[in-house]
């Protein structure tokens, strides 16, 4: 039902989801997107003429093609490359440019534009500089292009898009029945686009694949050829994927009353008779669920808290062999914790591996991680040449840290009452 879910509510509005780096360029990415025409150069790089390029930067929101057929009218624009920089936007509004790209016969690339010394009264000249990307969204107005090339320093990244409003926590919030008419509209439409430019359905299938709370997934360049992103060479036929009929179902972590313990939100539990802050997360890579872990914060000092890692983990097919995990880290910002992992192994019977990761972090961290409006948590694990990376939220832990924190004054103070009775010193009340 997880999984059926995550796909359904793939697209809804124009607000990606994703935490991989932006290239750094001469325009602001989240801003709108904005369109520049220059000649490429500098001309004595050019055999011939030198051709037209489009500067495209920015978020794609719904006034984007308006904001595109303003800037083309008049111009003549035969043989002008168009150069998107974009962290993606608007679904709607990426189909609409996009069908606009391919009335106008314009071709399409990955890449920012540098300004250069441009003779008076001549064209602004530009460089095109290759290192840049294309998420989300952008993709596909990528592939609208008659021709299309992404340079091998570029990035064309994908990822569900996901509702704008419950991006920062997605498995915390709920999903009306409006919402997923919305999407199942929304998927419709933007299916129909990406066959009207020739592509395969690869690149919505692979999209939809991966969830909000993972890196987004940047495509190989056999992906971007197979996926017709890239024109240069023709794509490879590929065999067509085949569907596990039997995901293997989601095993309860075990550890203190787990059944406590929400993959929703944050909230306080009792482990072993002590209060605990905790929270559930599917495991998941490329949005294939391989598995669950369970994260409790516990007290552990004054400006220290402890937190415990507990996983359960399956192959990606649910028969391949699983390697125990090496290693586990947690990062708020630019603060990064490193679990000692205490112990990961095979289940007799069963193709799971259990593992249990400890350590003590400053509160600072966690702190920075609870205050009020959205935060992310990121748990990074690798095991063997397989890697995971998991953003959680959260909804919930401002509530519950004061409890979390009173408790573990109290337990303090119990200490420190038990050791003074033990050293015979009276401790004023």
């Amino acid at each position: 039902m997880f999984r059926l879910l995550g796909v359904a509510i793939a697209i809804a509005t124009g607000a990606t989801c994703g935490f991989a780096p932006a290239v750094a360029g001469t325009n602001d990415r989240g801003a709108p997107m904005r369109f520049e025409l220059r000649q490429q150069g500098p001309a004595e790089n050019c055999p011939g003429a030198c051709p037209l390029l489009i500067s495209a930067s920015g978020a794609i929101t719904s006034e984007t093609p308006r904001e595109f057929v303003k800037f083309v009218d008049g111009r003549d624009l035969r043989g002008a490359v168009i150069a998107l920089d974009s962290d993606g936007g608007s679904v709607l509004g990426a189909i609409a440019l996009g069908r606009e790209i391919r009335r106008l016969n314009l071709a399409t690339t990955v890449g920012r534009t540098s300004d250069l010394d441009t003779p008076a009264g001549a064209m602004a000249r530009a460089a095109l500089l290759p290192r840049a990307d294309c998420e989300s969204m952008c993709t596909f107005v990528l592939l609208a292009g008659v021709k299309r090339s992404v340079p091998p320093d570029a990035r064309v990244m994908v990822h569900q898009i996901w509702l704008g409003d419950r991006r920062d926590d997605p498995t915390a919030v709920s999903y009306s029945a409006e919402d997923l008419v919305l999407v199942q509209r929304d998927i419709g439409r933007l299916a129909r686009y990406t066959s009207e430019m020739g592509a395969p359905s690869d690149l919505l299938e692979l999209s939809l694949r991966i969830p909000p709370w993972e890196p987004m997934h940047a495509l190989t360049r056999d992906e971007l050829r197979q996926m017709k992103l890239d024109t240069d060479e023709l794509p490879a036929p590929s065999p067509p994927a085949v569907a596990n009929s039997n995901p293997p179902s989601p095993v309860a972590t075990s550890g203190s009353r787990a059944s406590a313990i929400s993959d929703r939100r944050w909230l306080m539990v009792d482990r072993s008779g002590a209060s605990a802050l905790a929270r559930r997360h599917p495991l998941t890579l490329e949005g294939e669920e391989i598995g669950r872990f369970d994260l409790v914060v516990t007290c552990a000092g004054a400006d220290a808290y402890g937190i415990n890692y507990t996983e359960k983990r399956f192959g990606p097919d649910g028969k391949s062999a699983v390697l125990p995990v090496g290693a586990v880290t947690l990062r708020v910002g630019g603060q990064v914790a490193t679990l000692k992992v205490v112990s990961s192994e095979k289940r007799d019977g069963v193709g799971e591996v259990d593992t249990f990761a400890t350590g003590t972090v400053p509160a600072a961290l966690i702190k920075a991680f609870t205050v009020n409006g959205p935060r992310s948590l990121f748990v990074t694990t690798s095991s063997g040449d397989l890697k995971t990376a998991i953003r959680l939220g959260n909804t919930g832990a401002a509530q519950n840290l004061p409890a979390l924190a009173a408790n573990c004054q109290t337990v303090m103070g119990r200490r420190v009452l038990l050791e003074s009775q033990k050293s015979g010193v009276v401790v004023n009340q």
